[in-house]
C-alpha cells in the first residue's frame, strides 16, 4: 500500500493473487488492508487536508503539471505493467495511459475553473459572491479493465481541487497505482495527500462508512455502483458510480460498410472486449444486414490472439479463468436460445500459452433482445448483431436497453444522424465513431443505469464534484451610521 508518502505492508490477514492472464501463472500476491489499514491511510489524508487545502491553486496545478511529465516519461513502464497484469496488449495499454495523462494535463489548466461568482451592488452597499471549496478527504474505487486510466478521471482532479485522496485500485491489477503513488511523491505532492490501500468488497465498505470521507468515486459493475450509490449516500456522502454498459452501434444502409466494418471491429474486440465503451451490440437497419455481419466476421478471423506484450499481437485474454469461463457459456446459452453463431471464439489454442485466459473473437447474429447474450453485460470479445427496418426501430431498440452509457450510428446522412444524436437515450454519442470516449475537458458519464449520481467524471462537471459552492453575501457601509433594527424581510 501507499499511505503517507511512503509504502508500507497492509496488516490484514487477507491476501490476493494477482496473475498474468495470458500464462495463468501467479505473478504477485496483494496483501487486503485492515481495517485499522484504513484508519491510517484516512488518517494521513485528514491530516495533509488543511495546509493541502491552503496551497494555491496555481502551486497544486504545477504539482499535477509535473506528474503529467512524469507520466509521459514512464508510461511505457506503466503501460508494460499493466498489459502484464490485465493481459490487453502493450500498444492499447500505452493508449489507455495517454488518455489518463490528458485529464492531469487538463487537471492542470483548472486553477480558472475553480473561480466563483461575483454580483456587485446586488442590494444597497450589498454584494454577493460564490466560492468553491473543497470537500476533503475523497475516495475513488476503480475496476481492473484501466488500472492507469480510470484512477487518472479522479485523484488529478479531485487533488487540484485541494482535496486529499484515498485510492482502493482493484485487487487484480494492484502494481499501476502504487507507481502513480510514487509519481506523485516524485512531483512534489505533500506526504498524505495520495494514499493507496488494496482489498476487496470490506475494504470499500470500510472506506464509504469512514466519518472523515467525504466523497466516493466509483467504476464498476451496475450491481456494484448501485450498491455503492445507495451505500455511501446513506452515509451522507458525495456519490458518483459509473455503472455497467451495453453500448450499441447502428448501422445504417447508406454507411460505408468497410469503414464501419474496421471500426466495430476495433470497438468490439479491442482489450479483449473489456471496455466500459466497447461496442457490444450492433444493429444492422435494412437490407445490408448480410453483408455487415460478413465484414464483421471476416475482420475478426483474421486478429491475432496472443499474449499482450506478443509481437503483432490485436487481441490478448480476459481477465481471469472464471471470466473466460462464464464466456464460454455464455456463448453455449446463445447457441441454445437460437442465434446463429457466425464466430466461435472457444476452444481457442494460444500456441505456448495453454495456461491463458483467452476466449477468441465471437459474433452472434439474428440474436433478439428476450436473450441472455443481449440481455446480460458479458464484457468480453463477444458482439450480437441485432436486425431492424428503419432507424426509428434501432433508436427504440437502444433506448429500451436499461443501459444508457455510449452509442454510434454509422451514416452519411446528417439529418439521420441528427435525429439519432437527439432521440437517442445514452450519455455519450458517436457518429461515425465507434467509441465516443469524450476529451478531457469534457465529462465522461451515461445514462439510466449506467451512472448513479448527478454529476459524472472529469472536465467541468468533474470540477464540481469534488467542490462545494458557498455563496457569500456582504455589506459595507461608507459611513459609521449603525443602522435601526429591522423585523421585515429585507428587500435590498
Amino acid at each position: 500500500m501507499w499511505v503517507n508518502g511512503r509504502t508500507v505492508t497492509a496488516s490484514g490477514d487477507g491476501r490476493g493473487d494477482v496473475h498474468n492472464p495470458a500464462t495463468g501463472a501467479v505473478i504477485r500476491r496483494v496483501g487486503f488492508a485492515s481495517s485499522d489499514d484504513v484508519d491510517r491511510a484516512v488518517a494521513a489524508a485528514s491530516a495533509a487536508f488543511p495546509s493541502w487545502r491552503a496551497t494555491t491553486p496555481l502551486n497544486r496545478a504545477r504539482v499535477i503539471e509535473r506528474f503529467r511529465q512524469l507520466l509521459v516519461e514512464n508510461r511505457e513502464v506503466l503501460a508494460r505493467v499493466i498489459s502484464e497484469e490485465h493481459g490487453k496488449t502493450v500498444a492499447d495499454a500505452v493508449g489507455s495511459v495517454q488518455r489518463g495523462l490528458e485529464v492531469a494535463e487538463f487537471a492542470a489548466g483548472a486553477p480558472h475553473l475553480l473561480q466563483g461568482d461575483l454580483s456587485e451592488a446586488v442590494g444597497a452597499d450589498v454584494d454577493c459572491h460564490s466560492i468553491l471549496q473543497p470537500l476533503g478527504v475523497c475516495v475513488g474505487v476503480t475496476p481492473f479493465n484501466f488500472p492507469a486510466m480510470v484512477p487518472l478521471w479522479m485523484f488529478p482532479v479531485s487533488i487540484v481541487c485541494g482535496n486529499t485522496f484515498v485510492l482502493k485500485p482493484s485487487e487484480k491489477v494492484p502494481s499501476a497505482a502504487v507507481r502513480m503513488a510514487e509519481l506523485l511523491a516524485e512531483a512534489g505532492l505533500p506526504d498524505g495527500v495520495f494514499n493507496v490501500v488494496h482489498g476487496d468488497g470490506e475494504t470499500v465498505d470500510a472506506l464509504i462508512a469512514h466519518r472523515e470521507t467525504r466523497a466516493v468515486s466509483f467504476v464498476g459493475s451496475t450491481p456494484v455502483a448501485r450498491r455503492i450509490y445507495a451505500t455511501a449516500a446513506a452515509h451522507g456522502k458525495r456519490v458518483q458510480a459509473l455503472g455497467g454498459a451495453k453500448n450499441h452501434a447502428v448501422v445504417l444502409p447508406d454507411a460505408d460498410l468497410d469503414a464501419a466494418a474496421d471500426a466495430l471491429t476495433g470497438a468490439a474486440f479491442g482489450s479483449a472486449g473489456q471496455r466500459c465503451m466497447a461496442v457490444s451490440a450492433v444493429v444492422a437497419v435494412g437490407p445490408n444486414g448480410d453483408r455487415v455481419v460478413e465484414k464483421l466476421r471476416e475482420r475478426a478471423a483474421a486478429l491475432k490472439v496472443g499474449p499482450g506484450d506478443g509481437a503483432e499481437v490485436d487481441m490478448g485474454p480476459v481477465i481471469t479463468a472464471g471470466q473466460r469461463d462464464r464466456l464460454r457459456a455464455y456463448i453455449d446459452a446463445g447457441e441454445a436460445e437460437g442465434a446463429r453463431l457466425a464466430l466461435d471464439g472457444r476452444g481457442l489454442d494460444v500456441r505456448g500459452h495453454r495456461g491463458g485466459f483467452f476466449v477468441g473473437p465471437t459474433i452472434f447474429d439474428h440474436v433478439r433482445p428476450d436473450m441472455t447474450i443481449y440481455r446480460d453485460e458479458m464484457f468480453g470479445p463477444v458482439l450480437v448483431v441485432l436486425r431492424a427496418e428503419s432507424l426509428e426501430e434501432a433508436i427504440a431498440i437502444v433506448n429500451d436497453n436499461p443501459y444508457g452509457n455510449g452509442t454510434a450510428l454509422f451514416t452519411r446522412s446528417g439529418g439521420a444522424a441528427r435525429r439519432f444524436e437527439n432521440a437517442v437515450e445514452v450519455g455519450m454519442v458517436g457518429i461515425n465513431v465507434p467509441i465516443p470516449v469524450p476529451m478531457a475537458f469534457f465529462s465522461f458519464g451515461g445514462w439510466k443505469s449506467s451512472l448513479f449520481g448527478d454529476l459524472a467524471v472529469h472536465g467541468r462537471e468533474g470540477i464540481y464534484f469534488y467542490t462545494r459552492r458557498k455563496v457569500v453575501t456582504s455589506r459595507w457601509m461608507e459611513t459609521d451610521a449603525v443602522p435601526g433594527p429591522g423585523l421585515d424581510m429585507p428587500t435590498m
